[in-house]
C-alpha cells in the first residue's frame, strides 16, 4: 500500500474518550505525537470498521486511486449507496478522505498505509 504511514488507533469507552477530550480542551493534558489519533469504543466497533470487506475496499482505493465513487463501485462490485455510507463512516475515523473527482463526484483516497492498535489491559 505504498508508504509506511500507519494510523494509530486506540480503544476507549465513550466516557473515557470524553474525559480525555475535555482534559485536552482545558489544557490539563497534552497528548504526545505517538498516541492514537483515532479512538474506537470497543474491539467490536474496530472489527466492524476494519472488516475484511472494508479492508479490501481500502486496498482497492490505495492501489487503483479511482476517479470517482462510481468507478470504485464498479471495480469492487459493491452498490454505490452502500459503499458511500461505509466510506463516510471510515472518513469519520480518519481512514479515508474525499477529493474532487469527475464532474460532481468525489474521489476516495486512503490516508494511511495501515493501522496500528494500542490496547491497554487496564
Amino acid at each position: 500500500m505504498g508508504t509506511a504511514n500507519l494510523l494509530k488507533v486506540g480503544i476507549a469507552s465513550l466516557a473515557q474518550h470524553k474525559a480525555r477530550t475535555m482534559a485536552i480542551a482545558i489544557g490539563e493534558y497534552i497528548p504526545s505525537p505517538d498516541e492514537p489519533r483515532v479512538w474506537f469504543q470497543s474491539l467490536k466497533t474496530l472489527a466492524q470498521g476494519l472488516s475484511d470487506r472494508n479492508r479490501s475496499s481500502l486496498a482497492l482505493i490505495a492501489e487503483t486511486k479511482p476517479a470517482s465513487l462510481t468507478e470504485l463501485a464498479e471495480r469492487s462490485g459493491r452498490a454505490k449507496s452502500n459503499l458511500s455510507r461505509t466510506l463516510r463512516t471510515m472518513e469519520q475515523y480518519g481512514l479515508v478522505r474525499f477529493e474532487e473527482g469527475e464532474g460532481r463526484e468525489v474521489a476516495p483516497r486512503v490516508n494511511d498505509s495501515g493501522v496500528e492498535l494500542e490496547l491497554s489491559l487496564g
